[in-house]
C-alpha cells in the first residue's frame, strides 16, 4: 500500500464509521482509557493521525492532526518533522500509528523537542497477546513484523518529506514489552504499560473485518473482558503505552 492509498483507505473509512455504530462506541472507550493518563502539564493535547477526529468527542480540547487535510481536522502534521515549538506540547497521543512509524527512535526524539517537562506520549496499539497475534497475524491486511528488524534510526540523507507507507504491527510491543530496547528509551519515564484485552475492540472487526457481535450486546462483552483481563498474555489484542518526559 502506497502513502496515497493511504489517503484513500481514510476517505473509506470516514464511509464505514458512519456506517457502523459500534465503531465510535468502540473508539470512544479507547479515547478515555487514554485521557485517563493525560499529563496536567502546561501545554498543547495534540493527537496524530487523527483519522476520523473523532477524539475530539472525548477531548473537545485536542488538536487533530494528520499527513493530509481533511475539512474535519485542525492540522497537517508529519511525526518526524512536527510544527510545533520546543516545550510547547503536554500529551501527544496515537491509536494505531505508532506501528506506521519505520524509524521510531527518530519520530521519539522529535516528540521530546516539542514536549515540555511533564508532557506525555500515550499510544494505543495492537496488543499480541495469544488472541491478538492470531488476530493481527490472520485475520489483518497489515505484517506484524518482527523486533529484530525495527530500524530506530532514520538513515543519514533521510528526509521526513519521503515518508513512505510502513506497518509491522508488533513494532510496540516488540519495543516496549522487551528489554532489548530499554536502553533507547533512557530520557523517558515509563509510566504504564498495559496488555487490554480488548475483546470489544476486537470483535467489532474494526475498519477492516466483520463485525461479530450486534451493537446491543456491547455491555455484556465488556463484562466479558474483565474476566479476560485476568489472562493478558493469552487474551490481549490492545496495548496501552505512556511516556513522560524527564
Amino acid at each position: 500500500m502506497g502513502i496515497e492509498q493511504h489517503k484513500d483507505l481514510i476517505d473509506k473509512n470516514q464511509e464505514l464509521w458512519h456506517r457502523k455504530p459500534l465503531l465510535r462506541t468502540v473508539y470512544t472507550d479507547l479515547y478515555r482509557t487514554m485521557q485517563a493518563y493525560r499529563s496536567g502539564a502546561p501545554g498543547k493535547t495534540v493527537e496524530l493521525g487523527s483519522g476520523m477526529g473523532s477524539i475530539s468527542e472525548v477531548m473537545p480540547d485536542c488538536l487533530r492532526t494528520d499527513l493530509f487535510h481533511f475539512p474535519w481536522l485542525d492540522l497537517v502534521e508529519n511525526a518526524y518533522r512536527l510544527s510545533f515549538e520546543d516545550d510547547t506540547v503536554s500529551n501527544l497521543l496515537m491509536v494505531d500509528v505508532f506501528h506506521h512509524l519505520r524509524y521510531p527512535g527518530t519520530a521519539l526524539e522529535e516528540f521530546l523537542r516539542v514536549l515540555t517537562p511533564g508532557g506525555r506520549v500515550i499510544l494505543m496499539e495492537p496488543g499480541l497477546g495469544l488472541l491478538g497475534r492470531l488476530i493481527y497475524e490472520w485475520m489483518h491486511i497489515e505484517p506484524v513484523g518482527s523486533p529484530h528488524n525495527i530500524t530506530w534510526f532514520a538513515p543519514e540523507g533521510w528526509s521526513p518529506n519521503h515518508v513512505d507507507y510502513y506497518a509491522a504491527q508488533g513494532n510496540a510491543t516488540g519495543i516496549f514489552t522487551r528489554s532489548m530496547y530499554s536502553d533507547k528509551l533512557s530520557q523517558w519515564k515509563i509510566v504504564e504499560i498495559r496488555q487490554i484485552a480488548a475483546l470489544a475492540y476486537a470483535a467489532s472487526g474494526g475498519y477492516s473485518g466483520p463485525q461479530l457481535y450486534p451493537a446491543a450486546a456491547y455491555s455484556l462483552i465488556k463484562s466479558l473482558e474483565k474476566f479476560l483481563q485476568l489472562f493478558p498474555k493469552l487474551f490481549a489484542t490492545r496495548l496501552m503505552v505512556v511516556l513522560e518526559k524527564l
